[in-house]
């Protein structure tokens, strides 16, 4: 059995970070008409999972729509800003992390194999689907395993793939530069995940990603924090008229030779990035 240890990823966010704010909910009879609408269309996209690394031509292009609809049965409509994305091969794609759905919002502007936590990903039919999508499984609590995680990430961008990883090591409500507010709503980058772009000798690309409601407000309905169930993060979302995920493209970084120098420009880049007005400066995608 693994040990915590004192480097252990711990966000300050619980539940009580969610549903914070937003526009007043609809109508009970329509929530209802639109959660069966929704979960029928994810049920029909279901099969079509093995399609997000399925060996066929055009394979990133199939990737990216395939988020897409699955995005749109959640209700969920993407926008992309800032730089333009580079057609490279083995690339670190780093991100902060809010939600379940990160992955889906990341794979329609960059698909690539992710860096997941191991506990999410064990037995069953999950365990099925993560051999199925490649994911890489870290154990958090685990630091003598990290070297072998870093070293598999680091062979895949050497062989020309795209890994996406969540340096922060934990989601976070995602809730920052908003006036007024105290709270925290992110983490620092850990540095380890970054020495597999240094040994790879591979550029990495900062993603900022958040969440926003129809009026153009942060939203954490999306948010997969504390002990929160999965099954309710996913109602919330079926329940919500809209959200906007947003996804701003920063400068590619060079992996240079220090793996805490990388971190720390990875991070400035995705902070400094403040949140564009509702509907300036992005372009709806999905």
């Amino acid at each position: 059995m693994s040990i915590a240890h004192a480097w252990l990823p711990h966000a300050s966010c619980d539940t009580n970070c969610v549903g914070i704010g937003g526009p007043a909910q609809s109508r009970r009879a329509v929530v209802a008409l639109r959660v069966a609408l929704r979960v029928t269309l994810a049920l029909a996209l279901a099969p079509g999972m093995p399609l997000m690394v399925a060996p066929l031509p055009g394979r990133t292009k199939v990737q990216r729509i395939y988020c897409r609809l699955v995005l749109r049965c959640f209700g969920v409509r993407i926008t992309v800003s800032g730089s333009p994305i580079r057609n490279l091969r083995g690339v670190l794609v780093v991100s902060g992390h809010i939600s379940w759905l990160d992955a889906f919002c990341i794979g329609a502007v960059l698909p690539g194999s992710f860096v997941a936590r191991a506990d999410m990903f064990t037995g069953g039919a999950i365990g099925v689907l993560a051999r199925i999508l490649k994911i890489i499984p870290i154990e958090r609590a685990s630091l003598r395993r990290l070297p072998g995680v870093v070293a598999d990430v680091a062979r895949r961008l050497s062989a020309g793939q795209t890994v996406v990883a969540f340096p922060e090591g934990t989601t976070w409500c995602g809730r920052l530069g908003e006036p007024g507010q105290t709270h925290q709503g992110f983490g620092s980058f850990y540095p380890a995940m970054f020495q597999a772009a240094i040994d790879a000798a591979r550029p990495v690309q900062p993603l900022r990603l958040s969440y926003h409601h129809v009026d153009g407000s942060v939203s954490t309905l999306p948010a997969f924090v504390g002990d929160d169930p999965l099954l309710r993060s996913v109602c919330r979302l079926l329940t919500v008229r809209r959200t906007v995920a947003r996804v701003h493209v920063e400068s590619l970084q060079l992996p240079g030779t220090n793996r805490r120098d990388l971190a720390r420009r990875c991070q400035s880049a995705i902070r400094a990035t403040a949140p564009a007005h509702p509907g300036h400066g992005h372009a709806l995608v999905a």
